[in-house]
């Protein structure tokens, strides 16, 4: 089946100025040299997404902790563990995903030997935005799940609260792709006592709508290429 050509500045909630072109292999080659940021200069390396290039479902978090950077790879550390947990619950196969975040280098915060987390602010978030956006036009996805306020605010705007909105199907801006946000795992993990289960409950139970709705795509006919 043919896929449709999507529109990022349509998909997501704010247009870029430049997009990137190329396969998701050479976007990936580009991404390494990118210095539209000052995050580069201090990250070990770009972390940019992974997963089949014809991947339906497009999984969405936010920025790459330090394994992640140590390893190049998204999801690599205690919250890829539990989200690997949480997709084998909601029948979910990791490796028919495309898993990816919206800042693609690791900010932190030195402390003696530890490299702290710190979130990229509004201005480091846009700089990025490009790689988001033409991953989006690269691999096409039928469905977006955003973990994480930062991600659900790149597909659905500022206002986006995921403590009010999350598990709901919604169309994006192109009117044929579909986002639904959700906790991102790491939220899960820092949450105290009975909070953490019943978060992780709600994980799962978002990505098996995820997983549902994903299904039922796959058997729609693909929509026209956008003009």
């Amino acid at each position: 089946m043919s896929r449709r050509s999507t529109a990022p500045s349509q998909v997501l909630a704010r247009s870029v100025a430049e997009l990137p072109r190329g396969t998701l292999a050479q976007l990936r080659s580009q991404a390494r040299r990118c210095r539209a940021c000052p995050l580069w200069a201090h990250a070990t390396q770009t972390v940019f997404g992974e997963g089949p290039a014809d991947a339906t479902l497009m999984l969405l978090g936010e920025q790459p902790g330090t394994q992640e950077d140590l390893s190049g790879r998204p999801f690599v550390g205690p919250a890829g563990g539990l989200l690997d947990r949480a997709l084998e619950e909601a029948g979910l196969e990791r490796a028919e995903l495309y898993l990816t975040n919206t800042v693609k280098h690791f900010k932190y915060e030195p402390r003696g030997k530890l490299r702290l987390h710190k979130r990229a602010n509004a201005a480091e978030q846009q700089a990025c935005r490009q790689w988001l956006a033409a991953e989006v036009a690269s691999l096409r996805p039928r469905l977006i799940v955003a973990m994480g306020s930062m991600a659900a605010q790149a597909l659905f705007g500022a206002a986006f609260k995921v403590t009010r909105e999350r598990g709901k199907l919604r169309h994006l801006g192109d009117g044929t792709t579909e986002g639904l946000a959700t906790w991102h795992p790491s939220a899960v993990l820092r949450a105290p006592g009975p909070g953490r289960v019943r978060l992780y409950q709600e994980l799962v139970a978002d990505l098996r709508v995820a997983q549902q709705r994903s299904r039922a795509l796959r058997t729609l006919p693909a929509a026209s290429p956008a003009a």
